[in-house]
């Protein structure tokens, strides 16, 4: 009868209470992880727009140096999207093209999500190399 006892005991599982302090621990543990995912998700769609940002400025210079100005210059439509194939997080476009200077700008797509990116909105680059942003922290977009 000892062997049938010690059984019943051995075979118990978890009590209610357990699962519950599980459950609860996970809980927690993801409320803290899902907005760093975010927010890494987030900043390597930034990164996508840096680089495209900067690809279009390469073919901006190609440009002036066939043709000895920036005027005239516009993005090519496989490049007017961050990422260009995929999701668009990001249009790019160029702005104040003249024989001098261009303005290349990345600005995050209505409903992407990544306007949610307050530290990052817009991400500017000019013909100089001069990079700027715009969002509540401009200071960590480059």
């Amino acid at each position: 009868m000892s062997s049938l006892s010690s059984r019943r005991r051995s075979a118990r599982g978890f009590t209610l209470v357990e699962l519950m302090i599980v459950v609860a621990v996970v809980a927690i543990l993801a409320s803290i992880a899902y907005p760093s995912y975010n927010d890494a998700v987030r900043k390597s769609r930034r990164g996508q727009a840096k680089a495209d940002l900067l690809e279009v400025a390469q073919m901006a210079e190609r440009f002036r140096t066939v043709n000895g100005t920036y005027a005239g210059f516009t993005v090519p439509t496989t490049k007017a999207n961050s990422p260009s194939t995929g999701t668009a997080r990001y249009t790019v476009a160029v702005s104040n093209a003249t024989a001098a200077g261009y303005t290349l700008t990345a600005t995050p797509v209505s409903g992407a999500g990544q306007e949610r990116d307050a530290k990052c909105l817009a991400l500017t680059l000019t013909q100089s190399g001069a990079k700027s942003a715009t969002g509540s922290d401009p200071s960590v977009c480059w």
